[in-house]
């Protein structure tokens, strides 16, 4: 195994749904799904099961009940090699549905109130985290308290703050303060990603490493000493649900990064690996290796260009 991750988060079983006109973003009824697929997921099920795929050592810190949804959840982690000791039932299970339009845009469509008042126990994310290359603690309230365990233990801190529009956001703060690796989308940005780069440096001294997911633009990345990376979008197979597309960036680039100490090799092997889930019906029930996904950039390489931020 390569690097050793700690991943906190949601795991739930989700639905996927091809509609037809009108699009995602539109409310409608009487219409006929185009395609039916389900499986895990979750942002803490897709980004363990990326990890894992590509070689990772990885332990998932969620929750799954013994309900019947459980039941899947927890029967697709073992699939996984997931199912270990951070895996604890509080009597919930997640579940979402994802509306796909024909282009590929959707619209996700979470259960996650109980999800949202659970309290997972501290003491077994401590225990895990102990000597973890990583800590990955995706934003869902039951992580929040699991923050300090990972600083104590100087292990580093990857979190995607998603649609944020604030630098000073106060739901996202917590993360925000203590992160190494921060992500998010372009979605609700108020400025430039640069701009935005700059902000995110400025306001939070301990971030070395923020990027931001641009869609069909790439993503830009920005280095603590001032260095930009920008990498433009590639889609091997075209696109076709661009669900947790987001999550795969992500954890493609933490891969990456981990093993190479490069921001700048890791990223476009990040949007590669995005722009290829993309293409697929249901995105979370494939997955590359490490080896598959040096193949695929042979045959699809990513255009970079360096700059910077702090100009």
């Amino acid at each position: 195994m390569g690097n050793r991750i700690v991943v906190a988060g949601v795991a739930s079983w989700g639905i996927n749904i091809g509609v037809g006109e009108p699009a995602v973003d539109t409310a409608a009824s009487g219409w006929d799904p185009r395609w039916l697929a389900s499986g895990l997921g979750g942002a803490a099920g897709h980004i363990s099961t990326i990890l894992r795929a590509l070689g990772d050592e990885v332990e998932l810190c969620t929750v799954a009940g013994r309900d019947a949804i459980g039941s899947l959840i927890r029967g697709s982690l073992r699939e996984h090699g997931l199912d270990g000791r951070g895996v604890v039932d509080l009597g919930v299970s997640a579940e979402a549905a994802v509306l796909v339009a024909p282009d590929g845009r959707r619209a996700v469509l979470s259960h996650s109130t109980r999800i949202a008042a659970v309290q997972y126990p501290e003491e077994v994310f401590t225990e895990m985290v102990r000597g973890a290359d990583l800590a990955v603690l995706t934003s869902t309230p039951f992580t929040r308290p699991l923050l300090a365990a990972a600083v104590l233990h100087g292990v580093p801190i990857a979190v995607d703050v998603n649609v944020i529009a604030d630098v000073e956001d106060d739901y996202y703060g917590p993360w925000l303060e203590v992160a190494d690796i921060v992500f998010c989308s372009h979605e609700r940005l108020p400025c430039s990603a640069e701009r935005w780069l700059a902000r995110i440096f400025d306001r939070y001294p301990g971030c070395l490493v923020a990027a931001v997911g641009r869609g069909p633009l790439g993503c830009v990345l920005g280095l603590r000493d001032g260095r930009l990376v920008r990498a433009e979008a590639v889609a091997p197979l075209g696109v076709c649900n661009t669900s947790s597309a987001g999550d795969s960036l992500f954890a493609a680039f933490l891969h990456g990064w981990l093993s190479t100490g490069n921001a700048a090799e890791a990223l476009p092997d990040a949007v590669l690996y995005a722009g290829w889930r993309i293409g697929h019906r249901f995105p979370s029930g494939v997955a590359l290796t490490a080896t598959e996904l040096a193949r695929l950039r042979q045959r699809h390489p990513v255009r970079v260009t360096l700059d910077r931020w702090d100009r």
